[in-house]
């Protein structure tokens, strides 16, 4: 296997592409020009494929640059973030909070929204992650989305979540509003990537032959799929959890009464080098809300 691309070629390449000049990110990242141009050029080599149309006095994205390019800038936003995380753990009073991005924003923004009125001393690091592999060791506390057969080895369970199937309310006022089962079929279906059997777990559910399903759309972040629902694009399968802020905003409904357990649930881990008081009390915090979603589950 090659070994992975050079981290300067890469932000190289993302400030060309954005300055559409390698002047000017030569200017942005402290480099001469020929050095950016060298980045470029050994980072197309790397991939086998051309990233930018050269003209004398000017760069273009080819579609392979323009399909590159915004993967790259989330995974550098990652890295930034992750960064940013470090200095931040080395002020005091400071807890850092790892959670994924969709539960970041539909839950835990809200929960932690009024955190510090009540403790104005600690400051709170909320970090939204997309990819699955962050280092743990850069939180205090780490919120990580488990399937029920790969349950972290330590940490505490949030809530038992259920899978729903949600669409925009003007699906259900249309020519053909959605009753039944069969109706879902005329719709597109909207895919999370890395969460296709919600899709598989609901089909079942209301008996219908996956095989044979609708065209689809896909999405590689849950909030975009619900984005794209909200919109009229189609029907999703997703966690109650991720869906309710959604349809308690008028923004998304559920078209038939039918959920099921959901496969994947929510785990607080806390890092063993965190910080003490500050840590547990952020801890205690989240912990006491999800107890609100256990104790108040949603109702079919």
């Amino acid at each position: 296997m090659k070994p992975p691309a050079p981290l300067n070629y890469i932000r190289s390449f993302e400030s060309a592409a954005r300055h559409l000049s390698f002047t000017a990110a030569a200017q942005e990242l402290g480099y001469t020009q020929a050095a950016i141009s060298s980045h470029v050029r050994a980072l197309e080599q790397y991939i086998g494929r051309q990233l930018f149309i050269r003209y004398p006095r000017s760069l273009k994205l080819t579609d392979m640059g323009e399909a590159f390019l915004p993967t790259l800038r989330q995974a550098l936003a990652e890295i930034d973030n992750a960064t940013e995380a470090i200095v931040a753990k080395g002020r005091n009073r400071t807890v850092v909070v790892t959670c994924p991005v969709s539960l970041a924003e539909n839950w835990l923004a809200a929960v932690m929204a009024p955190f510090h009125g009540v403790h104005p001393a600690i400051e709170v690091v909320l970090q939204g992650t997309v990819w699955e592999d962050t280092d743990e060791q850069l939180s205090d506390l780490t919120i990580a989305i488990r399937r029920f057969d790969d349950q972290p080895s330590s940490g505490t369970l949030l809530w038992d979540d259920e899978l729903v199937l949600v669409c925009s309310p003007r699906l259900l006022a249309g020519d053909a509003p959605l009753r039944t089962g069969a109706d879902v079929m005329r719709q597109p279906w909207i895919q999370v990537l890395g969460r296709q059997e919600c899709w598989q777990i609901m089909a079942e559910a209301l008996h219908l032959g996956t095989a044979e399903r609708p065209r689809s759309l896909a999405a590689n972040s849950t909030n975009v799929a619900l984005e794209l629902a909200a919109r009229g694009a189609g029907i999703v399968a997703t966690q109650w959890s991720l869906a309710q802020v959604y349809i308690e905003r008028g923004l998304l409904v559920e078209p038939l009464p039918v959920r099921r357990p959901s496969p994947w649930a929510y785990y607080l881990v806390e890092n063993p080098l965190s910080k003490g008081n500050y840590c547990r009390a952020v801890r205690e915090w989240i912990v006491a809300h999800a107890a609100a979603n256990k104790a108040n589950p949603p109702r079919a």
